[in-house]
Parts: C-alpha cells; sequence; structure tokens
C-alpha cells in the first residue's frame, strides 16, 4: 500500500483556508481613496459648492435621509419609517426610533425639520412629535424623490464647520479640500461597516490617481471617461455607471431674435458627435440630442444626433450678419478644451465663428451636469442652469417628453454627451459597486489581505 504524506494534506488545508478567507467578508483595514473634488464644505445645504458625484458620494458615507430610493426605482424607509399625505400638499414623516447622531445625540423631529428647512428655504417645515411634517408650498408630485437626494440629507449643525450625521462613518479628520477621513460608526443603526475607515485624498489629477493606484498608495480612484477603455484593456479593476453625465452647450441668454434662433441651430447641426465620441472621449459615453438619457426617460433615441451640414449652411446663409461667438470651457481640463476647439472647427465648416476661451465671459459654456437618477429632478436641474423655466404640465412619460422638447426649443441649450462615471479599484477592495446613477455602494465592501 503506498505511503500516505500528511504534509500534503497540511499544506491543501491551509490553502484551501487561505482561498475561503479571502472570499469571506472581514472587519477591519481602512480605505484609500483619491479624488479631484476639492471641496471647501461638507454641508450638504451649502449651494456654494458645485453639485458633482464626488460630492453627492462623501455625503452618503456621512449622512441618511428620510427616504430612500432602491434599485428599481422605488422608495423605501431610512430615517422616516412611514409617510402619509397631510392635505393638499403636505406630507408627513414618521421617524425611525433609537437613532442617534455621531456626536451621541438623539435624532429628533426638530432636528430633522431644521436640517431640511436649511437645505430648502422655500419649504415649510415643521416638527410635530417624533414626525417631520413638510409643505413645499406647491403641489410636487417629486417630494418623495427630492428628499432622497443627498442635498436633502439630515445633518445637524452645531457650527458651520461641525457637523454631525446618522451615517455608517462619522468625521474625525477634516482639512477642507485637502483630506477626509472617516471611521466606521459603531453603533451604526443600520450595523456596523465592514471597513474601519476610509481614508480620502483631494485635489488630484487622474493621472496622479492612476499613479497613486500602481504605486499601491490608493484602493479607488477615479477614471475620466476618455481613459476609461484603455483603463479596461490594461486589465484595472473598473466599475461604472450608466451615462449620467451630460456633457452640454449653454448659452448664457436667450436668443435676441429669429435670426439668431436659426443661428443656433445651424450651430447643433454642425457639430459632429460620433467622430468627437470615436476620437475625443475615446469611445466613452453616447451621443446625446436630447437632455435625458435613453435608460432614463426612455425616449432619448428620438432626439437626433447626427450632423447636417447642408441644413447647416442652409440655416446660416438666411442670416446676413454673422457675430463670432465666446465659447467657453474648463481651462484645467485638457480634453474640454479638445472638444471646445473641434466644436469651433465644426462651426467654422457651417459659416460660422466660434472662439474658444477658458475665461469666465462667453457667450456659450461647455458645461458636465451631473443628473439625479429621477427624470424630472434631473430635467428641472438642467433647465436651472441654463436659466430657463421648465413647464410641466403632467407626469406621464408623454408630458416628460412635452416638457424636454420645450426645454430645448428655447435654444438655450445643445446637448453632446451622455457621459458615465468610472472608478478603478486595487485588488484588495472587495465587494463594492458603482450604481446605474453613479452612487457608491460600500454598504458591504470590505478589503482582503494587503501583500507586504
Amino acid at each position: 500500500m503506498k505511503r500516505f504524506d500528511w504534509r500534503w494534506l497540511v499544506i491543501s488545508s491551509v490553502l484551501v483556508a487561505s482561498v475561503m478567507a479571502e472570499t469571506r467578508p472581514q472587519y477591519g483595514g481602512t480605505l484609500r481613496v483619491v479624488m479631484r473634488e476639492m471641496p471647501a464644505s461638507l454641508d450638504p445645504a451649502d449651494s456654494a459648492q458645485p453639485d458633482s458625484f464626488a460630492r453627492r458620494n462623501l455625503t452618503m458615507l456621512m449622512l441618511d435621509t428620510l427616504v430612500e430610493i432602491n434599485e428599481s426605482g422605488r422608495v423605501q424607509p431610512s430615517l422616516a419609517t412611514s409617510w402619509q399625505a397631510n392635505g393638499n400638499q403636505a406630507w408627513q414623516f414618521r421617524l425611525r426610533r433609537g437613532v442617534r447622531f455621531h456626536d451621541g445625540t438623539p435624532l429628533t423631529a426638530e432636528t430633522a425639520a431644521a436640517s431640511l428647512r436649511a437645505a430648502n428655504p422655500s419649504w415649510n417645515v415643521s416638527a410635530e412629535g417624533d414626525a417631520v411634517v413638510i409643505d413645499p408650498g406647491v403641489s410636487d408630485p417629486e417630494l418623495l424623490a427630492k428628499l432622497a437626494l443627498p442635498r436633502n440629507a439630515i445633518v445637524k449643525r452645531d457650527s458651520p464647520n461641525t457637523l454631525s450625521g446618522t451615517g455608517p462613518f462619522r468625521i474625525v479628520e477634516w482639512q477642507p479640500g485637502k483630506k477626509l477621513t472617516l471611521a466606521a460608526e459603531e453603533n451604526g443603526w443600520r450595523g456596523r461597516a465592514f471597513l474601519d475607515g476610509i481614508e480620502i485624498e483631494m485635489g488630484k489629477s487622474y493621472r496622479d490617481q492612476m499613479m497613486s493606484l500602481d504605486l499601491g498608495k490608493a484602493d479607488l480612484v477615479e477614471v475620466a471617461p476618455e481613459q476609461a477603455h484603455r483603463a479596461s484593456l490594461d486589465g484595472r479593476r473598473l466599475a461604472s455607471s450608466s451615462p449620467v453625465e451630460l456633457l452640454v452647450l449653454v448659452f448664457t441668454r436667450d436668443p435676441a431674435s429669429p435670426e439668431e434662433e436659426s443661428l443656433r441651430e445651424a450651430l447643433a447641426l454642425s457639430i459632429e458627435r460620433t467622430s468627437m465620441r470615436s476620437v475625443l472621449l475615446q469611445g466613452a459615453g453616447q451621443p446625446a440630442g436630447g437632455a435625458l438619457p435613453a435608460w432614463m426617460s426612455g425616449y432619448g433615441f428620438v432626439f437626433p444626433v447626427d450632423a447636417d451640414l447642408a441644413k447647416a449652411r442652409h440655416d446660416r446663409e438666411q442670416v446676413r450678419a454673422v457675430p463670432t461667438w465666446t465659447l467657453g470651457y474648463d481651462g484645467s481640463d485638457a480634453v474640454a478644451r479638445l472638444l471646445a476647439e473641434r466644436i469651433a472647427l465644426n462651426a467654422k465648416d457651417a459659416g460660422l465663428s466660434l472662439q474658444p476661451t477658458s475665461g469666465a465671459a462667453a457667450d456659450l459654456r461647455l458645461m458636465q451636469i451631473p443628473l439625479s437618477p429621477d427624470p424630472w429632478i434631473a430635467l428641472a436641474e438642467v433647465a436651472g442652469l441654463a436659466r430657463s423655466a421648465l413647464r410641466r404640465s403632467g407626469g406621464s412619460v408623454e408630458d416628460l417628453y412635452a416638457t424636454e422638447r420645450s426645454l430645448l426649443s428655447t435654444q438655450k441649450l445643445i446637448p453632446l454627451f451622455h457621459l458615465p462615471t468610472s472608478y478603478a479599484s486595487s485588488s484588495v477592495l472587495k465587494n463594492w459597486a458603482v450604481r446605474a446613477d453613479g452612487s457608491w455602494n460600500m454598504a458591504d465592501a470590505w478589503l482582503g489581505s494587503r501583500q507586504p
């Protein structure tokens, strides 16, 4: 009989145990994140801070909202366990019991009401026992979806620079625009996160972020849309959202005459979105003829995206005097500069004159607008940045389509692309994801062992 070698059994057992340990969630470790944003404030109600996916994700690491929107688009409880209409336009939200802020004080209706009033000065928000009553002043069918937005997260403000939340992580150190250190909340109402903490370094370029990942100094970094395809080919662990950011040209004023409307239409028809996507964006995103992506509205494909140079020249020829427009772009963004220059060349082919500039003053600007997951809210956000009134007649898909067409007919917007948000991660980061709306899912994220 062949002699059995116990040494192989021991080695095999050790290997199996090691594999199982790497696939089973573990508590502990600090996640290292690097990002471009440099927020000066963490207060979600601070309107001086520009909206971004980075800011939204930071907020939801620390704070909670009254309600949440799940992956199916349904409203579900969060800090509020139930809600009901309280009159024609007011709603009552009953708060979850036993929830405490990170500073140890209990969540009360008064604190929640004060938080929502700070974020929405036009609302009438009050406390009634353990419930919060919200009267937005008009009938608002999107109220629940608005309350799920990060900007309406519940925060306790002891001072402008001292904030406390109820989320999975609490603030340990905050250096505005430079660094944020978070620690897991041990007694959170949802339970403790697997991660011990998160360190977030800010103000780093995409190139510097990728270098930090390669050197083992970061576990999660942002990837520019035009770099996502290359990152995937290079074997990066890549995660991307649905196309949730609108790249758009926004005019800074209304058209002054029918002739100017014709020129703006000529500009829209001259833009070669397909070639710009292939060359400058390296295949990222989707050409956009409308403000909302197709996955959100269901009808985005009906808006034309192909250039029509013959029609553009015809519209241009109907106008005698053609002004030179200045096209503003972010001077710190090299791809934005290339896009602006290409748009100017397309316009020249149609007989128009555009002068790209990185200065503050411009006739139209190349902008990136992060969209909220609710189509009506997203459309209102786009309209707000274009300084246009949103005329809504109902709540159906047909009404949404008519409202979007009405917004585009103002000639204040020329949609270009819908872009995803993308991230690259190290092999130690496990079980995390980017949701379709661009938000991080860190609820069950954990860290494997780091190689010495």
